[in-house]
């Protein structure tokens, strides 16, 4: 499944930040983050609960950049 979640980051590097902890979060397949359009596009594992995914990517991106936010 593919979802596109709105984010709200301060920076490139930032979002940079943030697209590396979602890849490092179980039940993610692929993450990309968009700075420009400030967007980040999943892919998740087969079967995975999209929903608790997306609250441990969440915390995750909050570990290495603190003000992001990602509006699930």
């Amino acid at each position: 499944m593919k979802k596109t979640y709105k984010i709200d980051v301060d920076c490139a590097n930032c979002a940079n930040k943030m697209e590396e902890a979602a890849n490092k979060t179980e039940g993610i397949k692929n993450a990309v983050v968009n700075f420009m359009t400030l967007k980040m596009n999943v892919e998740f594992e087969d079967g995975a609960d999209y929903k608790a995914v997306m609250q441990d990517v969440l915390k995750n991106c909050k570990k290495v950049e603190d003000d992001c936010e990602i509006f699930l």
